[in-house]
């Protein structure tokens, strides 16, 4: 599959949804690729790429975004492809998991197909930039991520469900395309729940009037000395009055005397 450079870098550049899952962009100067909506600013148009899946993107070496998810783009355009075939062969790698497991092999794929692995393997680098083995690693990775951020399962349940065969090769694919381990992505999650909960909590506490908040404060009553010179100054509690007194004596050295 072929993408326009010009066509694909207006839809990036306008956040076009209608692009979505069609293509990905692949920033060089940072390594990542990005889905065409993905909010953060973009990037200047001399320093990307394009590809027609995200096994296409990470087989050129780059890492998915973590703003924008490519694992969440929807699968149509460049994922299904313009041929039957293609589109047959991402069905059974995605949905039913054809390369997933002892014993899936790409010629038994092929061969489910009613082609050659050879064939195969061509018809997916001239739709998709990437091979079916590549495809069904993406589509693995992608599996676990949605995973990891959408549930609480351990790791090891998140390798197996996703079609790993065992938690080191889930750990070893994830630190080899996002460049770091899941658990730190994980735990960046719950930093982030964490903190969004303690900024709602601190709003809901929050007075909802906008004038100055009622007090249920006792009027001050004068004292008996303070009676005797006109009452408590206004404005001053009795601990302010008697620390202005406090001063005034002689030898006090917050004043002077001539």
């Amino acid at each position: 599959m072929s993408l326009d450079f010009a066509e694909c870098n207006r839809a990036r550049l306008a956040r076009d949804p209608k692009f979505d899952g069609r293509f990905y962009t692949g920033v060089r100067t940072t390594g990542i690729y990005c889905r065409p909506v993905c909010p953060v600013r973009p990037a200047r148009s001399a320093n990307v790429s394009f590809f027609p899946s995200a096994a296409a993107a990470e087989a050129a070496g780059f890492r998915p975004c973590l703003r924008c998810r490519p694992e969440t783009a929807p699968f149509s355009g460049a994922w299904k492809g313009s041929r039957a075939t293609v589109e047959r062969a991402l069905r059974l790698i995605v949905v039913e998991r054809a390369l997933d497991g002892e014993g899936t092999t790409v010629e038994r794929l092929a061969a489910r197909l009613g082609m050659g692995t050879r064939q195969l393997t061509r018809l997916f680098a001239r739709h998709l930039h990437a091979s079916p083995s590549q495809v069904a690693r993406t589509a693995r990775l992608q599996r676990a991520k949605r995973l990891l951020d959408e549930s609480c399962l351990p790791m090891a349940d998140i390798a197996m469900r996703a079609g790993f065969g065992s938690l080191r090769r889930f750990n070893s694919v994830f630190a080899e395309v996002y460049g770091r381990p899941p658990t730190e992505i994980r735990r960046a999650r719950r930093r982030a729940g964490e903190s969004g909960k303690a900024v709602n909590s601190r709003e809901a506490e929050a007075p909802l009037s906008d004038g100055p908040a009622p007090t249920d404060a006792p009027a001050r009553t004068p004292t008996p000395r303070h009676r005797a010179r006109g009452g408590m100054p206004s404005g001053r509690t009795q601990g302010d009055t008697c620390t202005a007194a406090a001063a005034s004596a002689p030898g006090h050295p917050g004043r002077r005397y001539l």
